[in-house]
């Protein structure tokens, strides 16, 4: 495959990442400034301005990722009062850099931001432990540029189950907030988020909302059974429902990783020991110190760009070049060999048109997928 056709066609389509952890991990860190070119190798970050730029990335989703921390009235209160924080401060930052980029609002205003030579950023929440102790801090979000939000993460909460958690399924999908949470989205225009939820909580979203689900960082179970990935029964299902799987690229849920008894102990450890916490900045700055230096003390085989792609083909077959993109979870432990960090975007172009995609369906799975499910979600909420 020539380079230069392949490079050409890169900068010609929307390109969008729907799920980067940039804020989280990013911008919490004490001068850490988005405008300058980082080394992933160096400071482990794998998102800024720089790379975007280099990478030829149009638009993006940045996660607004929240801890599952204490179940408790006043934990609840606490992680809502960091989400609004971290939000702030993500707005704050693309606000100082507005000659470059600009938060979206709406599928036109990517597209209108993109045109203008400036990178698009779409707002998400990530964990539903976020909205605090009921549902009326949705509005708000909102209000704030949130456009998407991601049910559950690791753990069951309060909306729902998780597809991970230890404990096995506590709501066996939904929970009655959860109902509520989807009808509310619904009259908001806010896309629900199913990775990471259970296989229930998807099955039940796909019956009871009135958009289309996107799953912004998932895999398919058929390519690598884990419990975090997708069977061909629910793709099929979210296909026919107008959702999309955006495949991610954290080799946990690509490739099998040798049971590791003492590192499933710890990480139970870890889990418990921030569950029964308080959720503040410093505590989610803790939190991500600890991960990082877990993941270097029990490290797992990485996977390669042709997992990636194997995950991604694999959900074409099954759902259509209509329902599929790309959500690659960077700055969320996503990477592997050739797609490392924001600068290598091109490199999975160059792939697409080696496996054989002619440029129309790049450019649906490179973002106007995604589009489609934005704009379905305004036009329901009008």
């Amino acid at each position: 495959m020539p380079a230069d056709r392949a490079a050409r066609l890169h900068r010609q389509i929307f390109t969008l990442d729907s799920h980067l952890d940039t804020p989280t991990a990013s911008f919490l860190r004490p001068g850490w400034d988005f405008g300058q070119r980082h080394d992933v190798h160096h400071d482990e970050s794998q998102c800024d301005l720089p790379r975007m730029r280099e990478g030829g990335l149009k638009a993006a989703v940045f996660a607004v990722f929240i801890l599952q921390a204490a179940r408790t009235p006043e934990g609840r209160r606490a992680a809502r009062d960091c989400a609004f924080t971290i939000l702030r401060m993500t707005r704050d930052t693309l606000a100082r850099h507005r000659g470059e980029c600009e938060v979206a609002l709406t599928a036109a205003d990517g597209l209108r931001i993109v045109t203008a030579g400036r990178r698009a950023i779409y707002l998400s929440l990530e964990n539903g432990h976020a909205l605090g102790p009921d549902l009326s801090s949705l509005a708000t979000f909102r209000q704030l540029g949130v456009r998407l939000l991601g049910l559950t993460h690791l753990l069951n909460n309060d909306l729902g189950d998780a597809s991970t958690d230890p404990r096995g399924p506590e709501w066996k999908g939904l929970s009655p907030l959860g109902r509520d949470a989807v009808a509310e989205c619904n009259r908001l225009g806010i896309v629900l988020d199913a990775s990471h939820a259970s296989d229930a909580v998807l099955a039940e979203l796909l019956e009871r909302s009135r958009t289309p689900v996107v799953l912004s960082h998932s895999g398919c179970k058929a390519v690598f059974d884990h419990p975090r990935n997708i069977d061909d029964g629910l793709l099929r299902a979210l296909a026919r429902q107008g959702g999309v799987i955006q495949i991610n690229s954290l080799s946990t849920y690509l490739v099998a990783t040798p049971p590791d008894p003492a590192r499933d102990t710890a990480m139970r450890e870890l889990m418990k020991h921030f569950e029964s916490t308080p959720l503040t900045l410093e505590v989610m700055a803790e939190a991500d110190r600890v991960f990082r230096d877990f993941d270097r003390r029990y490290p797992r085989p990485g996977a390669t760009l042709n997992h990636f792609m194997d995950h991604l083909v694999h959900a074409v077959e099954v759902a259509g070049v209509d329902h599929v993109g790309i959500g690659t979870d960077f700055d969320g432990g996503g990477g592997v060999e050739d797609l490392r960090d924001a600068a290598d975007y091109p490199r999975l172009t160059r792939e697409l048109m080696t496996r054989g995609f002619a440029a129309p369906d790049i450019a649906k799975i490179w973002g106007g997928n995604l589009l489609r499910v934005l704009q379905a979600a305004e036009t329901a909420a009008r």
